[in-house]
């Protein structure tokens, strides 16, 4: 009977190639280097992870992935390579694949590809955070007091959303946060068992603002590139 491995630490990155509102953008260049080395490279540099994976469909990324050190020992599923599909059903693939080759990890971290702007350090704490919770993951601040929110309803006519709030001082409202994009650590039974990300025992890591850009426009593309723009004179 062949024994299971040590436990260890597995950094999964999802990268389909099917994007379409930024076509290819998992291995557009920014800055003269592929978006997705950047994750691969905040994982490596952090320094807890014997092995660094890159979940995908398609054989260029995997050639990017592979070239940055990251390895690519499956290919992902077409049902799981869709527009729709969440990260965590990914991540769970992923997982399972390692079980059937014995390869257990005691826990995993989900590491978004878009993420440049990322920090060893960050994906470090949220690793030290994670004993006691179920998972830990990256968030910031919303810039602007949300039950103040305004929507057009229905009929194109302007309606508050939390007409309770929309009178009340900013200091007064209590700050929300949301998720921030970047990573997510869980053990691998947590992430197995449950997958459920935002729950009661999940503990929130908070990054500045001016580190976190989502990429679904160009014009997100954009305000990306002039954040590394800044964000490398302010670190020079």
């Amino acid at each position: 009977m062949s024994q299971k491995a040590a436990p260890y630490r597995v950094a999964i990155i999802p990268a389909r190639g099917g994007s379409q509102r930024i076509p290819r953008k998992n291995i557009r260049l920014l800055n003269g280097k592929p978006l997705i080395a950047y994750s691969i490279e905040a994982a490596q540099a952090s320094q807890l992870f014997e092995r660094i994976i890159v979940s995908t469909d398609d054989e260029e990324i995997a050639e990017v992935a592979r070239y940055y050190g990251a390895e690519t020992p499956f290919f992902r599923p077409d049902e799981l390579s869709d527009g729709i599909t969440g990260t965590t059903p990914v991540m769970q693939h992923a997982l399972r694949f390692l079980i059937e080759q014995n390869q257990t990890p005691s826990e995993a971290c989900l590491i978004y590809a878009t993420c440049p702007l990322l920090q060893a350090s960050d994906i470090q704490n949220g690793f030290q955070a994670l004993e006691g919770a179920s998972f830990c993951f990256s968030a910031t601040t919303f810039d602007f007091p949300i039950q103040r929110a305004l929507c057009l309803n229905n009929n194109g006519k302007l309606a508050e959303l939390f007409p309770e709030h929309i009178n009340k001082r900013s200091q007064d409202l209590v700050e929300a946060i949301h998720d921030a994009g970047q990573f997510y650590w869980a053990t691998t039974k947590d992430w197995l068992d449950d997958g459920h990300i935002f729950g009661e025992k999940s503990k929130p890591i908070m990054l500045p603002r001016h580190r976190i850009q989502d990429l679904d426009t160009e014009e997100d593309w954009l305000r990306l590139t002039q954040l590394m723009t800044l964000y490398s004179q302010q670190t020079k």
